[in-house]
């Protein structure tokens, strides 16, 4: 028998990591496999694994919609919700296995090490990544944002644990771009100040105040994407007010 828990991750053409990120939650009762369409060899990578269930969904309505109708497939109260590039380290599962069966608290947020185009990144304020990941369903649930969800739990008492998530974020540049320029389309609003000052406040941030450049090249790197995806961010709003011009009353 595992651990009480049912892990819930998201799936869509997620061969990269999918092994590992599975053999990594072997100790849990039941792993959900929660799969938008993949075409790749996610699908016969996910069936190697005895404790995992697959579900399909080809509908997507967001990333909060999508988590949370995985969260309700759980047979279990508890879930522990991973993105299909994180990996739990062997010093998580320890925590977990001396946590369960009673955990004291009904939600926790958990360490996440990212890693930037193969660098493990720990300065620029991306560690600790703190995410609400393991909680007890009947007390928290995601929102429904399309786009950076979260976990909420309104009557729950939340705790935090030092085992730590490993993410592989970006592989390469062009990733990056090409992900956060669709985040950027999702909820665009055009706010032609905050777009001229912004993207510069959100590079001093990282690179200054956060010890950014501590990670040589890469923290430089990371600045000037991220304050590059806050220009696009507010900006792009003006796209969709040409699109979907307001009707005069």
């Amino acid at each position: 028998m595992g651990i009480p828990i049912s892990v819930v991750i998201l799936t869509y053409n997620s061969e990269l990591y999918l092994e590992e990120v599975l053999k990594s939650v072997e100790f849990a009762e039941e792993v959900i496999i929660y799969d938008n369409g993949s075409k790749d060899q996610t699908l016969s990578i996910a069936r190697q694994f005895p404790n995992v269930s697959i579900y399909f969904d080809p509908n997507w309505e967001g990333f909060g919609k999508q988590k949370q109708k995985g969260v309700e497939k759980a047979r279990n109260d508890w879930v522990l919700v991973l993105d299909s590039d994180e990996v739990v380290t062997s010093q998580l599962r320890q925590e977990l296995e001396q946590l369960f069966p009673t955990p004291p608290k009904d939600g926790y947020y958990l360490p996440r090490l990212n890693n930037f185009f193969g660098k493990w990144v720990r300065y620029g304020g991306f560690y600790p990544d703190w995410v609400l990941r393991l909680f007890n369903r009947r007390k928290c649930r995601f929102t429904f944002r399309p786009v950076h969800e979260r976990v909420e739990c309104p009557t729950g008492k939340i705790g935090r644990l030092k085992g730590e998530i490993h993410h592989y974020a970006y592989r390469t540049i062009g990733e990056f771009i090409a992900k956060q320029n669709r985040y950027s389309e999702i909820g665009a609003k055009f706010r032609p100040v905050k777009a001229i000052f912004a993207p510069i406040w959100t590079f001093l941030k990282i690179y200054l105040i956060r010890l950014g450049f501590l990670e040589g090249w890469t923290g430089f790197l990371l600045a000037l994407l991220y304050s590059q995806y806050t220009f696009w961010k507010y900006v792009k709003g003006k796209e969709e007010e040409r699109k979907n011009p307001k009707k005069e009353e």
